[in-house]
């Protein structure tokens, strides 16, 4: 089920996101931390399998993938907040990413 958030949503949920936040930069440490060894296994593997440290990166994988969304005008967007930054103050497109970032 989707869940969408306004923006006073949003920016009342900050400390909560900014745990989560915490958790998938942590998550993306151990991603990068094993991909000299998961990496080879993964070329080699895509569909014969793969690896237990391979298993454990799709998890990491998924956390990362997760998001926030929102409506805006009748559509559905993510709402954008950066770890510095101290509100919820800007939007983007489901597909266009950070760099479709804009003002509220």
């Amino acid at each position: 089920m989707t869940r969408h958030f306004s923006v006073d949503e949003a920016n009342a949920l900050l400390p909560r996101v900014r745990s989560l936040v915490e958790s998938v930069l942590a998550a993306r440490q151990r991603v990068l931390d094993a991909q000299p060894e998961v990496w080879p296994v993964l070329q080699k593997a895509i569909g014969n399998g793969g690896s237990q440290k391979a298993g454990e990166l799709v998890e990491e994988l998924k956390r990362i993938e997760r998001g926030i969304k929102a409506m805006l005008g009748g559509r559905e967007v993510f709402l954008c907040w950066r770890y510095d930054e101290p509100h919820v103050g800007f939007w983007h497109e489901l597909y266009t990413g950070f760099a479709g970032r804009q003002p509220l």
